[in-house]
C-alpha cells in the first residue's frame, strides 16, 4: 500500500459535478492498493497518517499532528500510485489491486483513521474525481508498506527475511 499525504490549507473532491469531500487544514492522502495488500495494512498506513507530525508547533518545528492541530484528512482512492514506469512510457498497473479487493482496503483505511480520532472525508472510490486544494508548505510525504517476500511476510523494502530467497 502507498499513500502519498499532502499537509493543505483544505481540499476538496467533485465527481459527477458535485463535492462529495471537503476538508479545511489538514491533510489530502491519497492512498494506492496493492494487489498483495491486507488489512494489517490500511490499519498501519492510517496509523501513520493520524500520527504523522508534519505541522508546525509554536517553535516553527514540525511537531504537530494533524489531530493536534484539529483538521482533517481527505483520504482519495488513487490506484494510479502503484503505476510501475521503470520501462518504456507507458505505465504498468499490473502491482494495483482490482477494484473488488481496493475497494473494501480503502474503507479499512478511512475507517482505521476515524478510530484514530481523525476527521474523515473521502473521495468517490471508482470514479473520476477532481481534486482541488491549497498546498501548505509545501510539505508532501510518500508512506508505504513494504513488498512481501517469497514467504508472504513483510520485510524492509527489498530486503528477504532468513530462509526466503534474496
Amino acid at each position: 500500500m502507498r499513500v502519498v499525504v499532502q499537509r493543505v490549507r483544505w481540499a476538496e473532491v467533485e465527481a459527477d459535478g458535485k463535492v462529495v469531500g471537503r476538508v479545511e487544514r489538514g491533510l489530502l492522502a491519497y492512498v494506492g492498493v496493492g494487489v498483495d495488500d491486507a488489512p494489517a495494512e490500511a490499519d498501519y498506513l492510517a496509523e501513520k497518517v493520524a500520527h504523522l507530525r508534519i505541522f508546525d508547533d509554536e517553535d516553527g518545528k514540525l511537531n504537530r499532528s494533524v489531530q493536534d492541530v484539529r483538521g482533517g484528512v481527505l483520504a482519495v482512492p488513487n490506484f494510479t500510485l502503484m503505476a510501475d514506469a521503470r520501462k518504456g512510457r507507458r505505465p504498468s498497473f499490473e502491482a494495483a489491486a482490482p477494484g473488488e479487493t481496493a475497494g473494501p482496503l480503502h474503507e479499512r483505511f478511512v475507517e482505521a483513521l476515524k478510530r484514530c480520532g481523525c476527521q474523515v472525508a473521502c473521495g468517490a472510490f471508482g470514479q473520476h474525481m477532481i481534486i482541488r486544494s491549497a498546498a501548505d508548505g509545501p510539505v508532501n510525504v510518500i508512506l508505504e508498506t513494504p513488498p512481501r517476500g517469497a514467504s508472504g511476510r513483510r520485510g524492509k523494502a527489498g530486503e528477504a527475511k532468513e530462509g526466503e530467497p534474496g
